[in-house]
């Protein structure tokens, strides 16, 4: 197995990933907090979940968002 070539290209998978979720996060709460659903609600508990099945990866990752 090459180590460099697995780093890249989990590196650049992750990246994908972290681009995408923050461009539809920061849309999600941009949408809530300007529609007529106004909330004293400063945080967002968020979940990602990351899945293989081919190699049994099933994990989860929570936190909190602050606006």
């Amino acid at each position: 197995m090459d180590e460099e070539k697995l780093n890249i290209s989990v590196r650049k998978f992750l990246k994908n990933v972290g681009i995408k979720s923050q461009r539809n996060i920061e849309e999600k709460i941009r949408d809530k907090f300007n529609s007529n659903d106004k909330t004293n609600q400063k945080k967002i508990k968020v979940k990602a979940k990351i899945f293989s099945e081919e190699i049994d990866l099933d994990e989860t990752i929570e936190g909190e968002i602050e606006f």
